[in-house]
């Protein structure tokens, strides 16, 4: 029994043997690319923008590297669960405030990032708001740097629940935009 239980956990290392999509350029294909490129490049140039006339003066900022997985995700594959906007700005929001909270409570910063990502992922399963870009929002809470660090909990809303919302209005603008999309799937 104990060979057999070793034998199969091993055999789920190899994955499923199914021949990947490769490279497609038919029109859909083409279609989609072309509205995630408009969608991502509104988005992330909104919220960079935005950071580089009115927040970095200032020594803030409005964005951050975790945007750039949510324009995959909201701009990529807009029909995702994990693209949605529940799960878009409550990921995020639910991930930096737990971030805020380990980087000011642990101490040792190593331990920190480790427990802000564990828990802002244990919150989002919890709470049906995962976003993986959550994970890197609760880690730059720990690690961004004193700019950063400097901001305590404002971080959540901003630069976070900020740049969260602009992401998700350009992402319903722009996805609806499109005669086959449709963003949102869901609300909430």
């Amino acid at each position: 029994m104990a060979r057999k239980g070793v034998n199969g956990y091993l055999r789920k290392f190899r994955g499923e043997r199914v021949k990947p999509n490769g490279f497609r350029l038919d029109k859909s294909t083409l279609r989609e690319a072309i509205w995630a490129l408009i969608g991502s490049a509104l988005g992330i140039g909104v919220c960079g923008y935005l950071s580089a006339k009115f927040f970095e003066p200032r020594e803030a900022t409005l964005i951050l590297g975790s945007f750039g997985a949510s324009a995959v995700l909201v701009y990529g594959v807009v029909r995702s669960p994990l693209s949605q906007p529940r799960n878009l700005v409550g990921g995020h929001l639910i991930s930096a405030l737990i971030g805020v909270g380990c980087q000011q409570f642990v101490g040792v910063e190593w331990l920190a990032g480790a427990l802000a990502v564990s828990l802002s992922l244990v919150a989002m399963v919890l709470s049906d708001t995962m976003h993986p870009p959550g994970g890197a929002t609760a880690l730059i809470a720990v690690i961004g740097g004193r700019s950063i660090l400097d901001l305590g909990y404002f971080y959540v809303l901003m630069p976070v629940g900020a740049g969260a919302v602009i992401l998700l209005l350009i992402a319903v603008a722009v996805n609806n935009l499109a005669k086959d999309r449709r963003y949102p799937e869901r609300w909430l």
